[in-house]
């Protein structure tokens, strides 16, 4: 008997979106859904984001169905634990047994409460799209309608780098137990038809760290809006300004190196400043910057719009990514896509996506606060330099990440596993076709 007919390839889509955790201004998941969204819209598809705490911003066009967690780690009590009266359903009881027992509990939970809210849904989208929460639930999803993950880069390697960075056994003990759901998103990324990954330094990382076949996985990168991105006329670069994205203070964003860096180049008559896109929370570098004595010289900023973070780049005569691990990222190619020379390290896919030292970047070694500092205060020295590293950024970025592309790229994927003949028969037995 022949296999039904699937959906027609020219067809506006029905779309389910996934994010466990979608802070708005900074850290890739709440960007990435914010703008991919979007430019999913634009090209005429229907999208609906389900998501948890924090919930993202998002285009006026795209719909929001808050799936909420007992938000265990909001930034105003970080690891607290719920009152009775918090606990409405089982997910509650599945969320706080994780925490209980040293677990970060939001991919499982989250997904068990996607799986029972999409589950009656069925009828009403044609694909679900998870963004890496890659929980069990996900996997009980993807047995009753068409589904795709993201997979932005193995948190195998979070994890690697802070027990490489914990101080005692008991600290490593605990830091691979946090991290344990990493085992459960590999075992769910391996059963899933398609991931979609965001450089190919990451598909090799998933491939060997989380064993994802490497003919399950596909290259598509993420984006930026140029038209929002870009060099600013009115606004004036202040002499020694830095700027640096840190959505939180770990191992992997290499954001202690940094300081460090700082107070080497003040030490040594440098007048730096360094403006951080993120909130000032404990943990290693804001000891360091005690130490050192460097708070009046450095400024967190928060909450506000993109418009005013282009300003923030356009203020800064460099941006520094002084990460340990990077799968993709988009502070790198926000910073090139403003014209903001960019100061990077080699550390994860910034290499593949930041260019050549010299033409595109400057770059420099991860883990090295002296290499860090002498990059910096190399390229401070150079203002023609900066001004060629800045324009051919840019013109990078321009040529080969936008969120439309992105969003076309993502598109022939959803269209691939659409055609699966095991997706074919689901869309047929939820009435889609």
């Amino acid at each position: 008997m022949p296999e039904p007919a699937g959906l027609d390839p020219d067809a506006p889509l029905r779309l389910a979106y996934l994010t466990y955790r979608g802070k708005p201004h900074v850290g890739g998941q709440g960007i990435y859904t914010r703008h991919l969204t979007k430019a999913l819209v634009d090209l005429g598809h229907s999208v609906e984001v389900l998501a948890g705490q924090p919930y993202p911003i998002l285009d006026e066009r795209v719909p929001l169905t808050e799936l909420p967690s007992l938000d265990l780690f909001n930034d105003h009590y970080p690891g607290r634990l719920p009152a009775y009266w918090e606990f409405k359903t089982r997910y509650e009881w599945l969320e706080t047994a994780q925490f209980l027992t040293g677990v970060f509990p939001e991919p499982l939970a989250f997904s068990a409460r996607a799986n029972a809210h999409l589950s009656k849904r069925l009828s009403e989208f044609d694909l679900v799209h998870d963004n890496q929460c890659l929980g069990y639930g996900i996997a009980k999803l993807e047995s009753k309608i068409p589904l795709i993950v993201t997979l932005h880069h193995p948190i195998t390697r979070d994890r690697m780098l802070e027990m490489d960075h914990a101080k005692n056994r008991f600290k490593r003990w605990s830091v691979g137990r946090w991290y344990s759901f990493v085992k459960m998103q590999g075992k769910v990324a391996s059963k899933m038809p398609r991931v979609v990954v965001v450089s190919e330094n990451s598909i090799q990382d998933i491939h060997t760290d989380m064993g994802v076949p490497l003919d399950r996985m596909r290259l598509v990168p993420v984006g930026v809006d140029p038209d929002l991105f870009k060099p600013l006329d009115t606004v004036e670069r202040v002499p020694g300004r830095l700027i640096t994205t840190a959505s939180a203070d770990v191992a992997l964003k290499g954001l202690s190196y940094l300081v460090e860096a700082m107070a080497k180049l003040r030490a040594d008559g440098h007048d730096i400043s360094l403006t951080i896109i993120g909130k000032p929370k404990p943990g290693k570098s804001m000891d360091l910057i005690d130490e050192y004595g460097l708070a009046p010289y450095i400024q967190f900023v928060s909450g506000v719009p993109d418009e005013r973070i282009v300003e923030l780049y356009d203020e800064a005569e460099l941006a520094v990514v002084p990460s340990l691990y990077e799968g993709f990222s988009l502070p790198a190619i926000e910073a090139m896509c403003t014209g903001t020379p960019l100061v990077a390290t080699d550390g994860g896919a910034l290499p593949e996506v930041t260019g050549a030292d010299g033409e595109t970047v400057f770059r420099c070694r991860k883990g090295d606060a002296d290499a860090l500092a002498s990059t910096i205060r190399d390229a401070l020295a150079n203002p023609e330099a900066r001004a060629r590293v800045g324009a051919a950024g840019r013109q990078r970025v321009l040529d080969r990440w936008t969120w439309r592309r992105c969003a076309q790229l993502t598109v022939e994927q959803y269209r691939e596993v659409l055609e699966m003949p095991q997706n074919v028969r689901k869309l047929r037995r939820n009435g889609r076709i």
